[in-house]
């Protein structure tokens, strides 16, 4: 990208070495997509509908040991779709559906507390051909809640992040390039809403070959 400002100085042993690059978590995203999980529902904002146009249905995948979650675009006849958005007409908008099986196992994957609300931001990657949203189940934005004097549940507006994210501003600038290289069907379940199941793993292999995608470096 070439920069227009005539008066731009010529660096050339300008380093990244000892930068981090700032988390998006830390600034208002309206507009990235994202996923929250409240009160045994699920839910995705606007911003994530609309970067996965014309989608309707969708699969859940969780890989356990990277501890990432991955939402992929399928057919409403595929087993264990999700339709992830209300369609009226020819509008989609975002809905919360409820999910007690889904939502139990991710709290214990995670050890997350079950009356807090978690949020987490999404990116749009490309992998076998396929477009998909990825989210960093380490990177929550917490929402607790409390009970007020009057023995009424408040939720805090005000987002607590993971501990290990109190003296930093984001990963060093070299882990940071390398945080998103995901083989998406690498170690992942397929989960069921339908029915509260998990898909084994040789699902996920038939998914692997039915996309025509071999395991990428």
């Amino acid at each position: 990208m070439a920069a227009t400002c005539d008066d731009v100085e010529e660096c050339i042993d300008f380093s990244y070495d000892g930068f981090q690059v700032v988390r998006r978590e830390f600034f208002a995203h309206i507009f990235e997509p994202s996923i929250t999980f409240n009160n045994c529902k699920v839910g995705f904002n606007t911003a994530c509908i609309n970067k996965l146009s014309d989608v309707e249905n969708v699969q859940f995948l969780v890989n356990p040991e990277k501890q990432m979650l991955a939402v992929r675009p399928c057919s409403e006849e595929d087993r264990d779709s999700f339709m992830w958005c209300s369609v009226r007409g020819n509008r989609r908008k975002p809905k919360q559906s409820t999910c007690k099986l889904f939502f139990a196992k991710m709290v214990a994957l995670m050890g997350w507390n079950p009356d807090y609300r978690y949020k987490l931001i999404g990116k749009v990657i490309r992998s076998n051909d396929e477009y998909l949203i990825v989210f960093d189940l380490t990177s929550t934005e917490v929402y607790k809640r409390t009970i007020t004097e009057d023995q009424k549940v408040k939720t805090s507006k005000i987002p607590v992040f993971p501990q290990e994210w109190q003296n930093q501003f984001g990963l060093p600038f070299e882990e940071h390039r390398k945080s998103l290289q995901v083989n998406i069907f690498d170690g992942y379940a397929v989960y069921g809403f339908k029915d509260g199941s998990v898909t084994p793993q040789e699902a996920v292999d038939n998914a692997t070959a039915q996309s025509g995608g071999g395991d990428q470096e």
